[in-house]
């Protein structure tokens, strides 16, 4: 008769394992003050609402702007309203649509990546030459142009409101971020499927998207998680990027780039406006990696 686990053993060597986990992670030091820093960062964003001194829209006419000062720390935009407020709320809209683009395109990579690989054959060639094809586009011109093109779509428009500028950057930068992942995933998978753990699964009668959602996408979990956290700062990066340009987040929205893209004519006179989101970005995407 085989002998029976104890289930409070079983729950002893999952404590231990975390814990070890754990105890790896605290010996580094710099990932535990970026994950400190992003967090901090994160959780006041989050409290925008019952944090900031003003809300991101409110204007102080007799403090256009008006240097840091006690009222307002950071001191006030082009229209008077308070920087530190804006930034915060700001905060939501970048980290979200990083976050949600990078999700997305980590979604799509894994299922390219590891579907081509278990399966091969013709199925590989067709997902594999298309995202080299995908990878071999200049990323930069055709995010402008989707984002423009889908920007003057009306029916988008109508339908998604103020949204419809965050709904389209997460969209852009979703469709021209998934390549890498599924690069890494592809090779990956392809070593893994010959590992002996597979043959185990299939002989087992366990299906092919049981071995690769249960067994092989999970031992890929280092390259995936490297390429997630890149993939932040990076979406962080070029959403700032397309809102300096123009072409990204739109009021009534605040986002980090638009509140850099809209003091372009102050920056020498008033280099605060500009330093403040600026550094913002540089100290979360540090952080992150």
């Amino acid at each position: 008769m085989p002998p029976a686990f104890d289930d409070d053993v079983l729950a002893t060597e999952e404590v231990s394992q975390a814990r070890l986990v754990w105890r790896r992670f605290r010996r580094h030091r710099l990932g535990l003050l970026g994950i400190t820093v992003i967090g901090l960062i994160a959780l006041a964003c989050i409290l925008a609402p019952w944090i900031a001194p003003y809300t991101f829209d409110k204007p102080d006419t007799s403090n256009i702007m008006g240097t840091p000062s006690a009222s307002h720390w950071l001191g006030t935009d082009e229209l008077g309203r308070d920087v530190l407020s804006r930034l915060l709320y700001a905060g939501r809209i970048s980290l979200l649509v990083s976050l949600v683009a990078t999700l997305l395109s980590i979604m799509i990579g894994v299922l390219v990546g590891s579907i081509a690989a278990y399966f091969g054959g013709a199925l590989d060639t067709v997902l594999m030459r298309f995202t080299d094809i995908m990878l071999s586009l200049p990323s930069l011109p055709l995010l402008l142009i989707f984002s423009k093109t889908l920007r003057d779509f009306g029916p988008l428009r109508r339908a998604l409101g103020d949204n419809t500028s965050v709904v389209i950057i997460i969209t852009v930068l979703t469709i021209f971020g998934w390549m890498n992942v599924a690069r890494l995933v592809y090779g990956s998978v392809l070593s893994l499927k010959a590992r002996e753990f597979t043959e185990a699964s299939r002989a087992l009668g366990a299906s092919s998207f049981r071995i690769i959602f249960t067994h092989l996408v999970p031992n890929s979990a280092a390259p995936i998680i490297v390429a997630m956290t890149l993939g932040i700062g990076s979406r962080i990066i070029a959403e700032a990027s397309l809102s300096f340009l123009g072409l990204g987040i739109v009021p009534p929205n605040p986002s980090w780039g638009s509140m850099l893209s809209g003091v372009q004519a102050y920056m020498f006179r008033n280099p605060w406006l500009a330093f403040y989101p600026g550094l913002t970005i540089l100290i979360v995407v540090l952080a992150i990696n």
